[in-house]
């Protein structure tokens, strides 16, 4: 095959992809939005997801499973917890979402994205069940529902020891709380989501808590009194052991830069370094840890020496990327105001820049999400902004004239460059930084605008051919 040529397995990858993604055009968009009729179309949903996956001979049943959920953290959490597995042996399957640029990122095995050629093949028997589910008279699934199943079969294709899987939004009625885990994990609560979830914490904390099962050891490191004050109710009420990680108290001496983050537990005093950038990982390290304690109890046998080598390998691209072009480049998909705050306070230690350097900023957000909130955390690190849009399917975005509306109105007064197209964006952040290594860019607000920026390093045709960790 010549250089040039196109791949066989590539064109079928895209037209399995776009079938899947078909369904998103196809699910009507509901009349009623209320809370109440949210809730009722989830619960519908996932009952014909249980039935469906019962039709497929139930692939998510067979083999422990950690869920993981919560506001924030809860991708890093889940990728940590992963890394640890594998470096113990255990063939570990993981899920998590969305995706940057190609939907393989979302199934992994053992830190190996999920091949091209498998993708295809599961794609298969997928659309063939589908067929035979409509042909039998069954409304057809959503969107939401043939990508679990489809994770379900990767799972069971790849005869994983243990599968590690993110919530999607929520907990109580997410599609992925169709699983009986071993162990359920709840990173944080923060205001995300308040059209489904609620507007006060409390009212999204009961969201996350439905995760937590009968009899399930459960962690969370959940601080908030009206937000813990509901998922220890939840937990008695299940009679689940659960292990509350206190950051605030367990995490101490936090230090973070490009290399990694480090922390001191202060149980133990044993110092830890997590290979992801950000204070905000030791939180996330720690939490992951606690699950990895409620696993040991649970009889897996997890060495202090796989942990230590799980925490140093994890990697998650797009969460505090750095890339080096004609000047540093941090790709962070923060994508709330929690988040883009965690961000802002450690970008003086991630993307310090010299006296005369500047901080240029890449940003864009979904219209669903605060972004005054998420602008204001970063006015007081930022020079220069270039306002944009992510590119994404099926979800309203803000465009780049309200972003630097928002701006103004968030009190940044520096220079504000309007490019809606996210490649243009990060073309002028480049072009703006010049090659006076002084200065630095950074691109954040939201995973969807990362995924659309970082095709200019790496293509998500050649992450899907790679069959392997990322690039």
């Amino acid at each position: 095959m010549i250089a040039d040529e196109p791949s066989p397995i590539l064109g079928r990858y895209h037209t399995a992809t776009s079938r899947l993604e078909s369904l998103i055009e196809a699910t009507p968009t509901p009349g009623d939005t209320s809370r109440e009729a949210v809730r009722e179309r989830a619960t519908f949903r996932m009952e014909r997801l249980r039935r469906f996956l019962d039709r497929i001979g139930n692939p998510h049943i067979g083999y422990p499973i950690v869920h993981v959920g919560g506001t924030s953290g809860k991708g890093s959490t889940s990728s940590t917890i992963t890394s640890i597995l594998s470096a113990a042996g255990f063939n570990t399957g993981l899920h998590t979402s969305p995706y940057l640029q190609t939907p393989a990122e979302k199934l992994q095995c053992n830190g190996a994205l999920i091949s091209a050629a498998t993708y295809v093949q599961l794609c298969d028997v997928l659309f063939g069940a589908l067929d035979d589910w409509i042909e039998s008279g069954e409304v057809p699934v959503t969107y939401g529902e043939a990508w679990f199943a489809l994770s379900a079969l990767y799972f069971r294709e790849m005869a994983v020891d243990i599968a590690v899987l993110e919530v999607g939004a929520g907990g109580r009625f997410d599609l992925t709380n169709v699983v009986e885990p071993v162990v359920s994990v709840i990173t944080s609560v923060g205001i995300d989501h308040t059209s489904t979830l609620g507007s006060t914490k409390a009212e999204i904390a009961w969201h996350k808590a439905g995760i937590v099962k009968r009899g399930v050891p459960a962690v969370t490191a959940v601080t908030i009194p009206e937000a813990l004050e509901v998922i220890v109710t939840e937990a008695e009420a299940c009679e689940a052991p659960l292990t509350i990680v206190d950051p605030t108290v367990s995490v101490t001496s936090v230090a973070t830069d490009i290399h990694g983050t480090g922390w001191t537990d202060t149980r133990t005093g044993f110092r830890h370094h997590i290979a992801l950038c950000g204070k905000f990982q030791a939180s996330n390290g720690a939490t992951a840890l606690a699950a990895i304690e409620a696993l040991r109890g649970l009889g897996f046998f997890i060495s202090d020496e796989a942990i230590e080598r799980g925490l140093q390998t994890v990697r998650i691209p797009g969460r505090v990327e750095l890339i080096e072009d004609t000047c540093l480049v941090m790709l962070d998909g923060a994508h709330n105001a929690e988040k883009v705050a965690a961000l802002a306070a450690d970008v003086p230690h991630l993307l310090p820049v010299q006296t005369g350097g500047l901080r240029i900023a890449v940003l864009g957000v979904l219209e669903a999400k605060q972004a005054l909130e998420m602008v204001s955390s970063l006015v007081p690190v930022i020079d220069v902004l270039v306002a944009t849009s992510p590119v994404v399917t099926a979800k309203e975005v803000k465009d780049a004239s309200a972003m630097a509306a928002i701006a103004k109105l968030a009190g940044f007064d520096g220079p504000v460059w309007l490019e809606p197209d996210p490649r243009q964006a990060i073309a002028r952040a480049l072009l703006l930084a010049g090659d006076d290594d002084r200065n630095a860019v950074f691109v954040t607000g939201s995973l969807y605008l990362v995924g659309n920026i970082r095709e200019r390093w790496y293509r998500g045709d050649e992450i899907v051919l790679a069959q392997s960790s990322w690039p």
